[in-house]
């Protein structure tokens, strides 16, 4: 008895000293940061007006039935080969360092890490952005994010854009949910498509928290949500324009909408929190449900094995008959209390 009892405690103790992960995935353009990340820096760099950009961006891609993300990402290289003005990685991320963002923004990661580690959750941030992944890489948070999942370009032997690589929008934004909750993070891992069992998920879909603003958001908003996860719809606090949130909230996409203020006392604090201590309640019922399992499924196979004995009385060798006496009272010896 005191050896099942030493055996169950060494494997509680081991499923109590696993840490649950959550993830928290992010929108960046009007989410993170108060307009399209081009805008502060990268568009004015060519001497062309942002609404004159835009413009001609989306009649490109109106005209030729293309990608809106393709279509500016196109007009950024045709700007750049008209004003000789060369794209090159670094340039994208010396512009990423002027990004403006939201308030509370810089210091929101911090104080996210923390509280969870208070509620025994490990906290992991990812971008999934129609914008610009070099330029989010040169902002002064990208320190804080696992995985930045964002558009970009091709780059040539010196370093120069030549063409997209990756485009992304809408629904081809989901592929990346569930590449962080199945742990297949890398964009070429086709493994991303496998069926998995949600016990072998790296970060169950009800632990995931995406944040988004506009209808880009709204297939990833969608999928967590209906995965038992939370989706927040996020405005801007200026302009107080709250149509879309309002209509997000009504159509069951999102859970909560709040001003994109990330201050300590913000609502988006106050929901955060909320959320991480429902995650870390969850969390603690499945760690007790895993420690009753042990020796529930022991009894299980014991019963099994003395089933089959029973089946098959006279077909059995002496030899099987001894065996499976043998795992029977193994079995027993293991499981803790009166089974009889």
């Amino acid at each position: 008895m005191s050896e099942s009892k030493e055996l169950y405690e060494k494997m509680n103790d081991e499923i109590r000293a696993k840490k649950p992960k959550m993830a928290i995935c992010y929108d960046f353009d009007k989410t993170l940061s108060p307009d399209d990340m081009q805008t502060f820096t990268l568009i004015p760099s060519f001497g062309i007006d942002k609404s004159e950009f835009w413009q001609s961006s989306n009649k490109l891609a109106k005209d030729n039935l293309m990608d809106t993300n393709l279509a500016w990402m196109h007009e950024l290289i045709r700007y750049s080969e008209f004003k000789r003005k060369s794209l090159k990685r670094e340039y994208f991320r010396e512009t990423g360092a002027d990004v403006k963002l939201y308030k509370g923004v810089k210091t929101w990661f911090k104080r996210m890490n923390e509280y969870a580690e208070k509620k025994g959750i490990e906290l992991e941030h990812y971008i999934i952005s129609s914008g610009l992944k070099e330029i989010i890489e040169g902002s002064e948070i990208a320190q804080y994010f696992k995985r930045i999942y964002a558009s970009t370009y091709l780059y040539s032997a010196d370093g120069v854009a030549k063409w997209p690589a990756q485009a992304i929008n809408y629904t081809n934004k989901t592929q990346f949910i569930f590449r962080i909750a199945k742990g297949f993070l890398e964009e070429y891992d086709e493994r991303v498509n496998d069926s998995m069992p949600d016990e072998m998920l790296r970060i169950p879909y009800e632990n995931i928290v995406y944040i988004g603003d506009s209808a880009t958001d709204i297939p990833c908003m969608r999928l967590v949500k209906s995965k038992g996860g939370y989706s927040i719809g996020v405005f801007d606090p200026q302009k107080d324009n709250r149509g879309k949130v309002y209509q997000l909230f009504s159509d069951g996409r999102i859970n909560f909408y709040a001003p994109a203020d990330y201050s300590a006392n913000s609502e988006i604090s106050k929901f955060m929190k909320q959320i991480i201590n429902e995650i870390s309640a969850k969390e603690s019922i499945k760690t007790e449900r895993k420690i009753l399992k042990q020796p529930a499924e022991a009894f299980k196979m014991k019963k099994s094995i003395e089933d089959i004995a029973r089946a098959y009385p006279g077909k059995m060798s002496a030899k099987e008959k001894r065996e499976f006496e043998q795992m029977t009272s193994t079995l027993e010896s293991i499981i803790p209390g009166n089974i009889d």
